[in-house]
Order: C-alpha cells, then sequence, then structure tokens
C-alpha cells in the first residue's frame, strides 16, 4: 500500500498587527478603577495595623504605590494588543528554540492549576490542610525517580540553572563531607553541554575544564582521559548535547570519573528524545536534572515561571535541598509532612517548596501519558528531528555538522555558512527574516563553534505537513538571500519588531527595570518623540518608540 503524498507546503500570507501599545503606566488615568475591593474586616485591619506600627520608618512608604489606574475594558485591549503583537508556541510553528524545548503545553493543565483549591493556599499553611498539594509534589518526585532511575528527587528549583546550580552544590558538599573539598577543584564539561554547567561550576569556584569533540563530533573519551585526576570535582555533562549528538560512550565517561574519585552530573534539562528509552543511574550518573518548563509539557512563560528538578543516587540523597516531602503511613492513613530534619542538606535553593504550578501541570502531563505515552514522545520528538533534518539539509547552503549521515535524537545544530560565504547573509538575519513569515529559530550559545548556526528542535508535537512548511520557509529566505540579499539583511517588514543595535543591550547605562527608572533615564526623549508627532499632524504615542530608538536610548524594560 503507497502512502499519500503530502502536498506541497505554501507560504503562508502573514502581517504581524501593530498597535504601537504604550507601556501600561502611560495609560494610567487617576480614579479609574477595574475592581472594587471589598473592605478589610476590622479585626484584621487593627492587626495589619499593629504589624505596621511595628516596622521601622524606614520599611514603610510615605504613600501609596504609583500603581497604574484604569478600567476593566482598558486593561482587556491593552494586553490582547500586545498578544497580537507576539509569536509563541500557541501561534506559530515554533520548533527554533533549540536546547529550550517549546512544545505544546495541554490547555486543561491550566484548568487545573487554577483551581480554587490551589490559588487560595498560602505556602505557609499548615501542613494538615496541605496534604493535597504535598501529595502531587511526592508523586512528582516519583515519577521523575522511575524515569531517571534515581534514588530521591527534589523539586525545589525553579529553573535548569538553579537545578545545575544545585547539583553542584551538593557535588561541592559531597567532597566537603568526605574531606576533600579543598583538593578537588576542578570540574570538567564539553563545549556542547549546555554552558550553565560551567557557568554555575565558575560561579561555585571551581577551574573549568572544556574538552572539545573529535573529529566526528562526538565527546572525546581520550580527552576526558587526559583531563581527569585527583583534582577532578566532577564531570558535568549533557547528552545528548546542544548538537544533537548522543554520546553512545557515556556509561565509559561516568566510569572514568568515578575511577579517579569524581562525581558525574547528568544535564537532562532535553530530555525529550529519550523518556523511557535511557535513565541517567543506569549509565551511573550521581546527580541529574530535568526542566518541567522544557520535556514535561509546561510552558516557559518567557522565561519564568519555569521549574526544575533534582534527583540523586542514594550517596547523594542527604545532600539534597529541603525540606523535603515524607510520605507515612499511621493509624490515621497516609500522611505527608514536611521533613527538614535533613543535617547535610545543602539548604534552600529557592523560596518554598517549588514552583507549584509548573509541578502541577508536569504531574498532569504525565499522569495523562503514562509509561506508554511517555516513550512515544520520545519516539515521536526523534522522527520529527530526523525527518526535519532530511528537509532541511536538502536546503542549498545549509548543513549539518559532525557526525556527518548520523542521525541525531531531539535536535541539530546546523550551519548557514556555505549560504554566507555565497551571499553574505548571516544567520541571525535570516532569523529575523522568519518573523516575516510568522515563523521564528535560534541561532546557538556563544561562542559560535559551529558557524553560522540555527538549532532547530521540533519535539513531538508538530505535524509532517507544519515541518514542511516551517522547511519551506527556511527555503524561501535561503533563495531571497542569494536573489535579493538587502531584502533579508532589513528584514523585518512586516513585524512589530524593529532592529535593536547590540550596543543598546550591552551598557548597563541605558536599562531601565521599572517604570521611574525608564521615566529617569529616557522621559526626555520621550517627551521630544511626543512633541515630534504632535507637530507632524501624529498621534503622539505612535512615535515614542521610533524616537527613542533614533535617539539610541533603547530600555530593557
Amino acid at each position: 500500500m503507497s502512502l499519500p503524498i503530502a502536498p506541497k507546503p505554501t507560504l503562508r500570507r502573514f502581517h504581524q498587527a501593530r498597535w504601537d501599545e504604550p507601556l501600561i503606566f502611560e495609560l494610567t488615568a487617576p480614579g479609574e478603577r477595574g475592581v472594587l475591593v471589598s473592605q478589610t474586616e476590622p479585626g484584621v485591619r487593627e492587626a495589619v495595623g499593629d504589624v505596621l506600627a511595628e516596622l521601622p520608618a524606614g520599611l514603610r512608604r510615605e504613600k501609596p504605590a504609583a500603581l497604574p489606574e484604569m478600567g476593566q475594558m482598558r486593561v482587556l485591549k491593552h494586553y490582547l494588543r500586545l498578544s497580537q503583537e507576539n509569536l509563541g508556541a500557541d501561534l506559530n510553528i515554533d520548533i527554533g528554540q533549540g536546547t529550550c524545548t517549546m512544545k505544546y503545553a495541554p490547555k486543561v493543565n491550566d484548568r487545573l492549576i487554577n483551581t480554587p483549591n490551589l490559588t487560595a493556599m498560602h505556602p505557609l499553611q499548615d501542613e494538615a490542610d496541605a496534604q493535597g498539594i504535598l501529595e502531587i509534589i511526592w508523586r512528582t518526585e516519583q515519577m521523575l525517580a522511575e524515569i531517571s532511575g534515581m534514588h530521591r528527587v527534589s523539586l525545589h528549583t525553579s529553573g535548569g540553572s538553579t537545578a545545575i546550580w544545585t547539583n553542584i552544590a551538593m557535588i561541592r558538599a559531597y567532597h566537603e563531607a568526605n574531606g576533600e573539598g579543598e583538593q578537588r577543584d576542578e570540574v570538567i564539561t564539553t563545549i556542547f553541554s549546555h554552558p550553565s554547567n560551567a557557568a554555575a561550576a565558575k560561579a561555585a569556584g571551581y577551574k573549568v575544564v572544556t574538552l572539545y569533540p573529535d573529529a566526528d563530533g562526538y565527546p572525546d573519551l581520550e580527552a576526558l582521559r587526559g583531563a581527569v585526576g585527583p583534582r577532578t570535582a566532577a564531570i558535568m555533562i549533557t547528552n545528548p548535547e546542544d548538537t544533537g549528538i548522543f554520546n553512545p560512550q557515556v556509561k565509559r565517561w561516568v566510569e572514568l570519573a568515578h575511577s579517579v574519585g569524581a562525581l558525574a552530573s547528568y544535564d537532562q534539562a532535553n530530555a525529550n528524545g529519550i523518556l523511557g528509552i535511557t535513565r541517567a543511574r543506569d549509565a551511573g550518573f550521581d546527580v541529574c536534572h530535568f526542566n518541567l518548563h522544557k520535556t514535561f509539557g509546561t510552558p516557559h512563560g518567557c522565561g519564568g515561571p519555569g521549574g526544575g528538578a533534582s534527583a540523586v543516587s542514594e550517596a547523594m540523597t542527604p545532600f539534597l535541598p529541603g525540606p523535603l516531602v515524607d510520605r507515612s503511613v499511621g493509624a490515621d492513613g497516609v500522611r505527608f509532612a514536611l521533613n527538614a530534619d535533613l543535617p547535610q542538606s545543602i539548604g534552600k535553593v529557592a523560596p518554598f517548596y517549588g514552583v507549584i504550578p509548573t509541578i502541577v501541570r508536569a504531574y498532569s502531563w504525565m499522569m495523562a501519558l503514562g509509561a506508554e505515552g511517555l516513550r512515544a514522545v520520545a519516539e515521536i520528538a526523534v522522527l520529527n528531528n530526523n525527518y526535519l533534518l532530511k528537509k532541511v539539509l536538502e536546503i542549498p547552503g545549509a548543513s549539518a555538522p559532525y557526525a556527518v549521515g548520523r542521525r541525531r535524537i531531539e535536535q541539530v545544530r546546523y550551519s548557514w555558512q556555505e549560504l554566507f560565504e555565497q551571499t553574505g547573509v548571516s544567520s541571525e538575519e535570516i532569523g529575523i527574516r522568519a518573523a516575516d513569515y510568522g515563523m521564528h529559530y535560534w541561532t546557538s550559545h556563544h561562542p559560535y563553534v559551529v558557524p553560522q548556526p540555527f538549532t532547530l528542535e521540533p519535539t513531538e508535537s508538530y505535524s509532517m505537513a507544519e515541518l514542511d512548511e516551517y522547511a519551506a520557509v527556511l527555503a524561501q529566505i535561503a533563495s531571497e538571500a542569494r536573489e535579493n540579499a538587502e531584502l533579508v539583511r532589513t528584514a523585518p517588514h512586516n513585524q512589530t519588531v524593529h532592529h535593536t543595535h547590540h550596543d543598546d543591550l550591552e551598557d548597563p547605562a541605558r536599562w531601565a527595570i521599572t517604570w521611574r527608572g525608564y521615566q529617569r533615564k529616557h522621559g526626555e526623549a520621550l517627551a521630544e518623540g511626543r512633541a515630534a508627532a504632535r507637530a507632524a499632524g501624529e498621534t503622539p504615542r505612535a512615535d515614542v518608540a521610533a524616537t527613542i530608538v533614533a535617539a539610541d536610548a533603547v530600555a530593557a524594560v
């Protein structure tokens, strides 16, 4: 039986909405209200008054916070307009955030986290009134322990980098407990492992030794053999690496680290292609971590709220951050309690007990899929990735350096170097032009070891038709680069975004992270922009952003 032939993908007509929407602080209208807040009960008001009276004068506000004052309808319009100026995983084929898995986050899980049973909880309320969420934390830890093969899990960490920091903090505590804390002052990683491994080790005071791949792109075992020794505290590696290449000798890497008394840390932030297929502990790792906001179907949320999971072997369990959730069975049934009696624990690494909405979403995602479903996620993710690999390599000027002819796991770091040499159009410029087609992709971490890189990770969420469409857009832009390079260089042309100079991002003197700071640094440019707009007979707000850019005073708000 022959398979149906998929229709040739057509390039969609796309034009981003552009509202020139001002900041919400500029929309404030003193006296407007979106909701009438009920009066505080007298007893509560008196109790709060007593607490405030004890605060030092320097900690009290002299006047209320200058929050925006707006009616409900204007608030709704403001945020809906901003949403129309965005691209995202629920709108476009967002497969281009390699190393930061972007996938479908089931909307039913948003309903779950918005139930009053959860939103009305407080992290400091009595354990007896928090049995439900404590059980979800415990059950999520149990599932992640099974997925990783590890002995115990902590969900305290609020993201991948926090989890990596937790890993190195536990490694340091382990060596200090064994009297080798000062002796072991080196951490080994690879150039294509996630950079947060090197960064966390460096921040913890370790000397970082970075190994490069062999001629085929695989982590070099002989290079590791020459680097490990009595000063090695740990190897901290990602597998598959950020190139999508899986290290088939990973168990030998761990054994080599253990042979000199070092520990092995597994960065599983992107575990999407190995769920149910391989486990960290089966390769001998001592610690590993997951990103719940990647592999486990919870949204990134524009950089937050993320969620991490730190998993450890039995020997590393005493050093986990706490308190931990323990389960017991007694005369009154099954109970869950927070255990803070952890004398060797590295302590807290984030407030309270983890990012609860992210944990609940991940729990629901895993429960809905089950063990077979989790393995199917990995199998489809690998299939999608290798299908897209074939499609991209058919585009003239694109290549996939290293492991030529080999399959990759859940992502690939490609290169436009050949196209760049022929046209002068860079990968970054191609990525910006992709926004004109309602698409997006990411280049890579610096430094650009792969020249003119772009890193794609399709996950299990996208259909063959969507992968075809995405590849067709890349092929179209590559063709444009050859036929009209200036069209690509000056993009985007039908987007709300504009070119931002890197100088603006690298100069702290121009940053403004609060509204007051924004007014202080850029108020004059704002006023000039409004005046110029009025003089030209335009709506004053419409030219503010352009004027700020022209004045070379972009604010990172």
